[in-house]
This record gives C-alpha cells, sequence and structure tokens, in this order.
C-alpha cells in the first residue's frame, strides 16, 4: 500500500509522512532503511555526547528517541490493525529520553539496535493485509491508520537525522 492510500491524514503526524516518497510501505522500508538515514556512522560517533545547545539531546539521545519512537508506533499499528479500537494516549519524549543509559552506549550499539527494532516492524507489518493496514484507531489526539503509523516510523528519523546534519554536524568544524 502506498502512502497516497492514507485517509485520513493525520494532523502532528503528517510532517513526517510528508517526508517519505509515495511508493509502496514495503519499499520504503527498504529505501529508507537505518542504515540508508543514518550513513556516517563515524561521523555519528565522533560527536559523542554533544549538543548544539544547552538542554538539547545528544545524537545518541536521537537515536534511543528514535528507536522508542518506533516502538510505541508499531505497538499502536498492532492495535489498530487488529480492530482495537482502545484510545491510546501520547507519551512523554522528554520523560523517556532523561530515562535512558543512552550516554553509556555506542552509536554502533544503537544502530545495532535499531535496525533489530526495525526488522521486528517489518515483520509486523508483514503480517497485516491491506484492509489491516487501512483501520485506524486514536493516538495523541488524532486519527490514524496502521499504514499512516508505517509512514510515521519511516519518516521521522528522516527529520531527526537533517537535525543532526544542520544543527549537529557543524559542531564538528
Amino acid at each position: 500500500m502506498k502512502k497516497s492510500m492514507i485517509n485520513p491524514m493525520p494532523q502532528f503526524f503528517d510532517r513526517y509522512i510528508n517526508l517519505v516518497e509515495d511508493i509502496n510501505i514495503f519499499e520504503a522500508f527498504d529505501q529508507y532503511a537505518p542504515d540508508k538515514v543514518y550513513t556516517d556512522i563515524t561521523k555519528l560517533a565522533s560527536l559523542q555526547d554533544r549538543a548544539y545547545a544547552e538542554g538539547k539531546w545528544s545524537v545518541k539521545d536521537i537515536l534511543q528517541h528514535v528507536i522508542d519512537n518506533e516502538r510505541i508506533m508499531s505497538y499502536r499499528a498492532m492495535r489498530f490493525s487488529r480492530n482495537d479500537k482502545t484510545t491510546l494516549p501520547g507519551y512523554d519524549e522528554e520523560l523517556l529520553a532523561a530515562n535512558t543509559i543512552a550516554y553509556q552506549r555506542s552509536v554502533e550499539d544503537l544502530m545495532q539496535e535499531f535496525n533489530q527494532v526495525r526488522q521486528s516492524t517489518i515483520l509486523l507489518y508483514k503480517g497485516m493485509n491491506d484492509e489491516m493496514m487501512l483501520r485506524s484507531g486514536f493516538a495523541f489526539k488524532s486519527e490514524i491508520s496502521a499504514l499512516a503509523l508505517g509512514f510515521v516510523i519511516i519518516g521521522h528519523p528522516i527529520h531527526h537525522m537533517r537535525v543532526i546534519e544542520e544543527r549537529y554536524y557543524p559542531l564538528l568544524g
């Protein structure tokens, strides 16, 4: 199923969905795989625990956030695809970020986890037919389908990579 089949387009989440081309979701999972979005591991690792401003996350924190977000969005997609209409709450990304040990991990280790989580997500979506992908529910005050959540999962890391390129890479000089 393609991005253009998302209906309704969820407010707030559209900022991530719109970063992905209008291609089949499985093509998108491949085209925007973690290793294809975060290509320069050496450059990411060289940033260590630096942030571009006081109170901002490090690259490791960003990677952990992207991983956590993918798990949460996958959980929502599973529930909605199986016709669970329970309204699901948002989550406090700052609270989650403040309670990790990302600073003790290497970028390589975080990327390994990210790749494994993505493989789990792909397998989850392989277990859905078109009807299941179009099923929706409410999360974070928006109606959103399992299909839309898949494109959020794909687009969210792209958004954060753009932030890294714009605000973190300049720290390297």
